[in-house]
């Protein structure tokens, strides 16, 4: 199956996940960079995944929403009905936490999901399909240097491992079909329409209302972040120029301390340290991540715009502008979510 001749042509791209944080960001970026180009998001709509994240977008000529899971091969057929020349394949579980207490969950997304989706694009002779990964497939890394993609995968948690096995189905598929495979691994990201279980939202939110913030072990683990529009041109590039069966390490080159970031909201926050809780740490909680996106910056001309203090205290103004959006997010469910993560760790804490 031959690579895509001409990538500046027009394109209709299914985005899976699409109503999540990532995916949602992304097709606000397609639509917003070419106006030949459409796009159908498919989303399950998980506890993640909210409709209200493309509001703005919603009635747009060039937009379809269908409702689903990629591990339904019937639903996916359904979404390729139209013509599909892309795929972009953000759908995911994606929460470390999350996937120590319910694997299978992960298992289904993350593996079946990406292979019901590899199979109908090998049907459907797509040009290109981009598997969204993350850093966390190499493991931990020691005090110094960086991943690149000849690293070997470590992944420490059901998360990470599934989202390994998901990228070596695809790369299968580039190897064995010729299906024009390339596969993205990002570090950490932030922005608006993040939610809040991941650190940066929950820790605004948390302070946005005086609650505690459960800062895990010694809060000396280290991530190597990048804003999500960043992530989002990076991902068209892979997804127009991309050189079929290559991994491509996305990452900004900034590194920080959980530590250093609590304390950077907190500062624009004007809330005070006392609200941080040194709290039991989760099992295998991977040291430090950093990334090495030479591959991606040579190859391909991308580079990050985002510096990590402007698009934080950013990020923060939009949460704190936009309280009914995760005022609605942070009751029901998530309440008893959050007991179930933070609820013994918090009670038996101290002051850090």
């Amino acid at each position: 199956m031959a690579a895509r001749e001409d990538r500046d042509k027009p394109m209709r791209i299914l985005v899976t996940g699409g109503a999540g944080f990532i995916g949602s960001n992304l097709i606000r970026y397609f639509l917003g960079q070419s106006e030949g180009d459409s796009v159908v998001n498919l989303d399950l709509l998980t506890y993640a995944g909210n409709l209200a994240n493309l509001r703005d977008v919603e009635n747009s000529a060039r937009y379809a929403f269908l409702h689903g899971d990629i591990a339904d091969e019937e639903v996916v057929e359904r979404a390729f009905a139209g013509g599909v020349d892309a795929v972009v394949n953000c759908a995911a579980q994606t929460h470390v936490d999350r996937s120590i207490g319910d694997p299978g969950a992960f298992a289904r997304t993350n593996v079946l999901g990406t292979l019901v989706l590899l199979e109908a694009s090998r049907r459907h002779g797509v040009q290109s399909f981009v598997q969204v990964s993350t850093d966390e497939v190499y493991g931990s890394l020691g005090p110094v240097g960086a991943f690149t993609e000849e690293s070997p995968l470590q992944p420490s948690s059901p998360y990470s491992a599934s989202k390994a096995g998901g990228d070596l189905l695809a790369l299968s598929y580039h190897a064995t079909h010729g299906l024009p495979v390339t596969v993205t691994r990002c570090s950490n990201n932030y922005g608006p329409f993040q939610f809040p279980e991941k650190i940066i939202p929950l820790f605004v939110t948390n302070a946005l209302q005086d609650l505690p913030l459960p800062l895990y072990g010694d809060g000396l683990n280290v991530r190597d972040w990048i804003h999500v529009e960043d992530h989002c041109g990076a991902l068209d590039a892979v997804l127009r120029r991309g050189r079929p069966g290559a991994v491509y390490n996305v990452g900004a080159a900034c590194e920080r301390t959980n530590r250093e970031v609590t304390r950077l909201i907190l500062g624009e926050l004007g809330r005070p340290e006392s609200l941080v809780r040194l709290v039991t740490d989760r099992p295998g909680h991977d040291r430090r991540y950093a990334i090495d996106a030479r591959k991606l910056r040579q190859e391909l001309g991308w580079a990050p715009r985002r510096a990590f203090e402007e698009g934080l205290r950013e990020t923060i103004h939009w949460y704190r502008d936009h309280r009914d959006w995760w005022e609605s997010i942070k009751s029901g469910a998530y309440l008893g979510y959050y007991e179930a993560m933070y609820g013994d760790r918090l009670r038996s804490s101290e002051g850090a």
